[in-house]
């Protein structure tokens, strides 16, 4: 369950945009994208995931804004967990658009309280650095996690798709225990219903760099996901505006 969670928290932690470089950014990862998810579970690292910068996050298609229910199967035992999502304006566009990120913050936090309850003390997001994120948790730990590469379809295309690579490191009693995991989502509306969302998750968890065999997977999750809308943003209404963004590019930097 412990593992399970340091999966998925990541997956929503990092759930997260790109940022545009000019008007008509080529994107080019349509076709590697599909090729990666095809080649699950036998996943190896490295692998071409731009390293996004500082200020990028992951940005989401406009049909994703608003607050959800999230009900995951994990498909190896069909065990289920049900928590709330929130995905949310970033900056408004000239054409009365906007770019859509998911928050982090209640994200993670809505996560680690269904799944630990109150050994999940409190999630802080580091100030200038949207790729990074710290889980407070009992027993003097700490979970760091910090986005190492990422890559996605344009938002304008359905099923959206995006393929993000995790460094994490957990503090505690002992030496800190790294690894990386590389989670591929892909999300389409059900049946172009604008209040459910069909998802599936592939996921790969690598041991920390310079580690024996450490571009080999150690173990691999596959999860089905439904999004149900729960609120939706009245028309009209500003979009929220994450203070914590700023602006970047697509793919990031190819470092």
């Amino acid at each position: 369950m412990a593992q399970r969670l340091l999966t998925i928290i990541i997956s929503l932690l990092s759930i997260q945009a790109l940022l545009l470089v000019d008007a008509n950014p080529a994107w080019g990862a349509e076709d590697w994208l599909d090729e990666r998810q095809q080649a699950w579970p036998h996943w190896q690292l490295p692998a071409p995931l731009p390293r996004p910068r500082q200020h990028q996050d992951l940005i989401y298609p406009e049909w994703l804004r608003g607050e959800w229910m999230v009900e995951s199967t994990d498909l190896a035992d069909q065990s289920r967990l049900e928590h709330p999502a929130r995905f949310h304006a970033l900056h408004p566009l000239i054409d009365g658009k906007a770019d859509v990120v998911g928050d982090r913050r209640f994200n993670a936090r809505a996560i680690g309280e269904a799944l630990l309850g109150e050994q999940l003390l409190s999630v802080e997001q580091a100030p200038e650095q949207v790729n990074r994120q710290l889980a407070h948790l009992s027993d003097d730990r700490t979970l760091e996690t910090t986005v190492i590469g990422r890559r996605q379809t344009s938002t304008d295309q359905r099923p959206f798709v995006s393929d993000e690579l995790v460094l994490q490191i957990l503090h505690g009693n002992g030496p800190p225990r790294i690894s990386r995991i590389e989670t591929l989502s892909r999300y389409s509306l059900c049946a172009d219903d604008i209040n459910l969302i069909c998802a599936e998750q592939w996921q790969a968890r690598y041991p920390g760099p310079g580690a024996q065999s450490s571009n080999q997977a150690l173990n691999t999750s596959h999860y089905e996901l439904r999004l149900t809308r729960q609120r939706d943003q009245p028309a009209g209404a500003d979009p929220r505006v994450d203070p914590s963004n700023g602006t970047g590019i697509a793919n990031g930097d190819d470092h």
